[in-house]
Order: C-alpha cells, then sequence, then structure tokens
C-alpha cells in the first residue's frame, strides 16, 4: 500500500460546522417577525352593478347616488335625474369639488351610505382609486386633529352610460 492511501485511512470525518448558519438564523428569524407586522393588507369590499340589479328591494332609497367619470368631467347625479357636472382642472379632476359635494348630499342623506361609480371604458386604475376615496371619505378637522370621516362607504362600480346627444 502507498503512503498516501494510508493516510487517508487514518483521518477521521471532519464535522461540518453549522455556527455561522446558526448565528444568521438567530439574527434573521425575529427580524422577518418584526417586520411582517408592518406590512399590512387592505381589502375593499366593492359591489358590482350586475350582482345587486337583481335583488328585490322592499323599498327604495330616498337617493340613488351616482358618479359618472368621464373623460373632461364628473357627473354628480340621483339616478335618473340631472347631473351637477364638475369640469376637469389642467391638472386633472377637481376632486376637491366633487368632496365638497359629496359633503353637501351627505348633509341631506345622512342615513345614506351607498353610492355607484361609473366609469367610461378609457378611464384608468388611478382616477378610479382617487374618486372612490373621495367618494368614500374626508378628512376633517374634530379638535384639532385631521380625522377621517365616512361619506359613502359601500361603494358599487360599473360602467357609464353613453352621451345622449341632444338635437
Amino acid at each position: 500500500m502507498s503512503r498516501f492511501s494510508r493516510r487517508l485511512r487514518q483521518t477521521e470525518p471532519v464535522e461540518m460546522n453549522i455556527t455561522a448558519f446558526m448565528n444568521l438564523m438567530v439574527i434573521l428569524v425575529p427580524f422577518l417577525l418584526i417586520t411582517a407586522v408592518f406590512s399590512r393588507i387592505t381589502i375593499l369590499e366593492l359591489n358590482l352593478l350586475a350582482a345587486t340589479a337583481g335583488k328585490q328591494q322592499t323599498r327604495p332609497p330616498a337617493l340613488q347616488l351616482e358618479i359618472v367619470v368621464r373623460r373632461n368631467t364628473l357627473e354628480v347625479a340621483d339616478r335618473g335625474a340631472r347631473p351637477i357636472v364638475i369640469k376637469n382642472r389642467t391638472d386633472g379632476y377637481d376632486l376637491v369639488a366633487l368632496s365638497r359635494l359629496l359633503q353637501k348630499i351627505k348633509q341631506r342623506f345622512p342615513r345614506q351610505d351607498d353610492a355607484t361609480i361609473l366609469l367610461e371604458p378609457d378611464i384608468d386604475y388611478e382616477t378610479l382609486v382617487q374618486v372612490m376615496d373621495t367618494v368614500r371619505t374626508v378628512t376633517v378637522k374634530q379638535a384639532g386633529a385631521n380625522v377621517q370621516a365616512a361619506l359613502f362607504p359601500a361603494v358599487s362600480i360599473g360602467d357609464a352610460p353613453s352621451r345622449q346627444v341632444r338635437i
């Protein structure tokens, strides 16, 4: 037998040193648990018009608020009534004017919680979210602090009717 093969037989198996890996886990696991607390998932329940249209209502609500988002305007009306038109500003939709109008409507109908947002096909998602946030809540000052107050939190979305051409 050669000298080289004797040396291989006489060596003991080396133990795996996992101390560095365990140190990493001791630091990594609490860090991941702490950061997981700060991540928040929010789910907003929406009603689609097709799903709610088939339900029988015992009495019609006093107000059926519709906000129609068009390319150049926002239209606010009771279903079937003549809308109040809010024209766009140079930098986009006038959500401040929409919020003021919705606050006035809420004062007249304080028990009303639902509203329908109708969109033209070319309206982007960001605009939908901004309009939904404006319809659902308003920031008011109470006792020197800013507080979120509910306007119309039960939001339904759908497609806007096409504009009728007046002759």
